[in-house]
């Protein structure tokens, strides 16, 4: 019952986020842009360092350093890369239709169902951290809050460039992100049937979470070259790697 509450508790928490791209109108377009370029770095910080000082070391210390741990990361890796692809692709007619001046109603429609399936994927994976242990469940939650809160205000932004109401783009984005809860829900009551599924899920979501901080994050923070901004980005970096360091502390 314990796993259940903390995890439940936690993805609340993450829909919850949703609600940050409130934010966003309360700035001016370039400060936004700096703070959460700064986000992006914490979020970097935050899942390499969940990745390496969490994952890896429970999934080697728990299956060993085997041939199908290695290939279930790099599984996981491929996989958010097909999913990227596929919201990518989705996305590109009704983008490409508003650039050459057509409002298109698909953007926001679409733009919910990418994340919403995001969301989904996040409260497996917070899910099955708690299943592991507590210190690696609340781990990966704060990974996926802060890679969460930059993506959450973008959303935000998309849903009110489609046409959306600042009321019914928050609502909307609300029920986008209660996606994570149904993800959190089945990871718990199906995991303890399949005795493979954390062992499989757990490489997987190390993979992802690989794949988040080096394709998507890291190329944003390059977007910036000025060296103020870069040091301030690296030291972000290890701001979230030292939120994770101080995880180990937890008792299990």
């Amino acid at each position: 019952m314990n796993i259940w509450l903390y995890a439940l508790v936690s993805v609340f928490i993450v829909s919850f986020v949703s609600f940050s791209g409130l934010v966003g109108l309360s700035f001016t377009r370039n400060f936004l842009q700096k703070i959460t370029l700064l986000l992006v770095a914490l979020a970097v910080g935050a899942l390499l360092g969940d990745v390496f000082i969490h994952l890896l070391p429970e999934i080697f210390a728990e299956q060993g350093s085997t041939l199908a741990s290695s290939l279930y990361i790099i599984v996981g890796i491929l996989l958010f890369f097909l999913i990227e692809k596929i919201i990518r692709w989705r996305h590109s007619p009704s983008i490409t239709q508003h650039s050459q001046g057509t409002h298109s109603h698909h953007v926001g429609p679409m733009n919910l169902i990418a994340d919403g399936t995001h969301n989904f994927i996040d409260g497996v994976l917070i899910g099955v951290s708690y299943m592991v242990s507590l210190p690696i469940g609340i781990a990966t939650t704060i990974a996926v809050i802060l890679h969460e809160i930059p993506t959450e205000i973008g959303d935000f932004g998309v849903l009110l460039h489609a046409g959306y109401s600042t009321k019914k783009a928050l609502w909307y984005n609300f029920l986008s992100a209660l996606a994570a809860v149904l993800g959190t829900i089945l990871a718990l009551s199906i995991g303890p049937s399949i005795g493979s599924f954390t062992a499989a899920v757990l490489p997987i979501t190390a993979g992802g979470f690989l794949y988040i901080a080096g394709s998507d994050l890291i190329p944003e923070l390059h977007r910036e070259i000025n060296l103020k901004h870069t040091l301030l980005q690296f030291l972000a970096i290890l701001v979230g790697i030292g939120v994770m360091v101080a995880l180990l502390y937890l008792p299990a």
